[in-house]
């Protein structure tokens, strides 16, 4: 059953989403600072595969809010593209992976942004752009550990295998999320319609 989103913002599972955003900084200064690949990869996974905590607990607590479910997706992007840009800095991420999705991500904003300016709320996570997100979260710091020279062979296998199935994914929800838009905004399909034209006719 849908649970009405509520507009609280002190929650624990909204403190767990803050917490992730948090290892994001830490992730940078590991990365950067500390100059250490193998632990930057261990931050992206267990940042990533915790992402499904601060939505169980909402939904077990009863703590579902607006908040939550702007600040779970959120927090994904920000952790994904920090890893695939850092990749790419520090020459871990191979570009043919890393430059669809950063694409894909910018894509994913500015639709986000259009439908909050023209007042059509936010977009409900679809469940095959989480199965996408977990792909990457296995792919991105696979590659990382990979150049860190932690089981090499068998992280580039696994980097590969689910970085492609993950954008492609990834890529697949995009349009799917377009389609949520026009949904949303039937206004926008008139746009593009010829007067009196009705999709089906």
């Amino acid at each position: 059953m849908e649970r009405t989103a509520s507009d609280r913002i002190l929650t624990l599972p909204n403190a767990v989403s803050f917490a992730r955003l948090l290892g994001v900084g830490v992730f940078w200064w590991v990365l950067v600072v500390d100059d250490n690949i193998a632990l930057a990869a261990w931050l992206i996974f267990i940042i990533g595969w915790t992402d499904w905590i601060d939505g169980f607990l909402a939904r077990k607590l009863d703590q579902v809010t607006k908040l939550g479910k702007a600040l779970d997706p959120v927090a994904d992007r920000v952790m994904i593209v920090s890893a695939v840009v850092g990749g790419l800095i520090v020459g871990v991420v191979p570009a043919v992976i890393a430059i669809p999705l950063l694409v894909r991500e910018a894509l994913m904003g500015g639709l986000t942004l259009y439908l909050a300016v023209r007042g059509g709320g936010t977009l409900e996570v679809r469940y095959l752009g989480k199965a996408a997100t977990f792909a990457l979260y296995g792919a991105i710091p696979a590659f990382y550990l990979a150049a860190a020279g932690f089981l090499e062979g068998l992280m580039l296998v696994l980097a590969w295998f689910f970085g492609v199935l993950g954008l492609i994914l990834y890529w697949y929800v995009l349009v799917e999320y377009v389609g949520d838009v026009r949904s949303a905004l039937p206004d926008v399909k008139s746009l593009h319609e010829p007067d009196g034209f009705t999709q089906g006719e």
